[in-house]
């Protein structure tokens, strides 16, 4: 990588008294601290490095993603760290971060549930940097400690649920969500104390979730000490939305009685499609045979801020447990994910006691602490940022967002319905758009897909999804765009989805294939 840049960055600062062993005390520049009163003033000369490392960076990248092979770019970042030395190094790494970045930002980086940040949370997210506060007990986060606990109970009363009984806590997005939900289902039903080999023979603990729901389901199983094979998959329709009779068919399956069931996953927002499930059915069928219901709202309760789309999730709110992610449809820099529970009395199993954290006494003196409300001891307060965000711009203007992305989806369907080369999947749901460049054979447009997605990333010319419809065998690969850019226009858009045809056209055995326009 070429091109080093000069620094501007403070030296630190000289005429400082050596201590005996003849060492200079570090006192600004690099080597000074980003607290206290002196604290600004030490960080202002390093973030103008850092901002203009990005800026030098992005215009090198000019596109959506670094073009070249892995290797490639591997072989940029050991040049670049063997570079890197001294006051200048700052701003070399931070051109190097961004030129070899995938940058959201960009319309034609629509790959993933990866949102571009908006500025005012990221300039939040620098304050906590800053402070490097941590909550797992009062004395190291005061202000962050009673923020954490006013914005939980505004988003609890959000999906439906009464702040002055809900808990919850911030986690690191969807996967840390679910885990907890889940891990209070069991303790619910089983005890938090159950000895799993010592059950009863005919007491199998399973979870029912949807063929789409996010993987983590089955990775929490397996935390949790239930075994992957304990989740059953329910069928999805074409949407990828769960069957409601297919759930009612899985609770009366032999040895799947209501009595084992710990828990059912409901998903509002697949990762796929944007999905959500019937809540209103599935909460029925999980009420009456008596188990927790956890939904996993971590892509699609960004719904909630949209008058337009928040009756897609109706029903939400006779969850026991909700997952949110506001670093996918609410502009947070990761992490930035949200645990709810309905009812603080099922987080029992979670209060821990730790001396030198939360003494009993402390408590009983009024000082709080969330130690037991997260599975994590050190943990800043990503509550900071989110709440700077609804602030400044208040419910309405996320909700304006919200809104743009999902026209944006509209528009882009329709772009791919009216193009004959490509076939859309299913009307979009949130801000989502599954489809594929149209192949007869099967296996071919699995080659296809699969290889025009990965020459738009050699190139550099566009980040697109790649996923596969539930089932097997060939012709379930699908590109797919998620679109969480409000900002995109119609014609970038279109931009996008030439590129796709483009790099369709000149895949072998692409030619020729394009269907009729409807």
């Amino acid at each position: 990588m070429d091109g080093q840049g000069t620094s501007g960055a403070a030296e630190p600062s000289g005429g400082a008294a050596e201590p005996s062993g003849g060492v200079a005390e570090p006192s600004g520049g690099a080597a000074g601290l980003s607290g206290g009163v002196a604290g600004p003033e030490a960080l202002r000369p390093l973030v103008d490095e850092v901002l203009a490392g990005l800026a030098a960076g992005a215009r090198r990248r000019g596109g959506p993603i670094v073009p070249g092979t892995p290797a490639e770019v591997a072989a940029a970042v050991r040049e670049a760290l063997a570079e890197a030395r001294g006051p200048a190094a700052l701003r070399r790494l931070a051109e190097l971060l961004a030129y070899g970045a995938a940058d959201p930002a960009d319309p034609h980086c629509a790959a993933h549930l990866h949102c571009p940040p908006l500025a005012v949370a990221v300039a939040a997210d620098l304050a906590v940097s800053a402070l490097n506060p941590s909550q797992d007990s009062w004395d190291q986060a005061p202000a962050a400690t009673a923020l954490e606990s006013e914005l939980l109970a505004e988003l609890a009363e959000s999906v439906g649920f009464r702040p002055d009984r809900a808990a919850g806590v911030l986690t690191t997005g969807g996967t840390e969500s679910n885990l907890m939900g889940l891990m209070l289902a069991r303790d619910q039903r089983l005890g938090p104390d159950v000895e799993l080999n010592g059950l009863p023979g005919n007491v199998r603990p399973r979870i029912l979730a949807s063929e789409a729901a996010h993987f983590s389901v089955q990775r929490a199983a397996a935390l949790l000490g239930l075994g992957e094979r304990a989740v059953r998959t329910v069928p999805v329709d074409r949407q990828l939305r769960m069957d409601p009779a297919a759930l009612a068919d899985a609770f009366a399956e032999a040895g799947w009685e209501g009595a084992t069931t710990l828990a059912v996953v409901a998903t509002a927002g697949t990762t796929d499609t944007g999905a959500v499930d019937p809540l209103h059915a599935v909460a029925d069928l999980a009420a009456r045979h008596g188990a927790w219901l956890h939904v996993d709202a971590a892509y699609g309760g960004g719904a909630l801020f949209s008058e337009r789309l928040a009756p897609l999730l109706d029903g939400i709110d006779r969850a026991d447990s909700v997952s949110l992610d506001w670093h996918k449809l609410g502009w947070q820099p990761a992490a930035a994910g949200v645990f709810l529970a309905r009812e603080a009395r099922t987080y029992a199993s979670l209060a821990r006691r730790a001396v030198y954290l939360n003494p009993a006494d402390d408590e009983e003196a009024g000082y709080p602490s969330l130690l037991g409300q997260s599975l994590r001891t050190t943990r800043r307060p990503d509550a900071f940022k989110l709440a700077a965000t609804l602030r400044v711009l208040g419910r309405d203007g996320l909700g304006a967002l919200v809104d743009r992305c999902h026209e944006n989806a509209l528009r882009a369907a329709e772009l791919v319905r009216t193009t004959p080369e490509l076939e859309l999947h299913c009307d979009p749901v949130l801000t989502t758009v599954v489809f594929r460049y149209a192949v007869p054979d099967p296996a071919g447009s699995d080659r296809v897909n699969a290889g025009l997605r990965r020459e738009l990333l050699r190139t550099g010319r566009a980040v697109v999804g790649r996923t596969e419809l539930p089932g097997h065998g060939p012709g379930r690969v699908r590109l797919k765009l998620t679109l969480l850019n409000p900002h995109t226009t119609e014609a970038e858009l279109a931009s996008l989805i030439s590129a796709v045809v483009e790099a369709g056209k000149a895949q072998p055995g692409a030619r020729g294939t394009a269907r009729p326009a409807t």
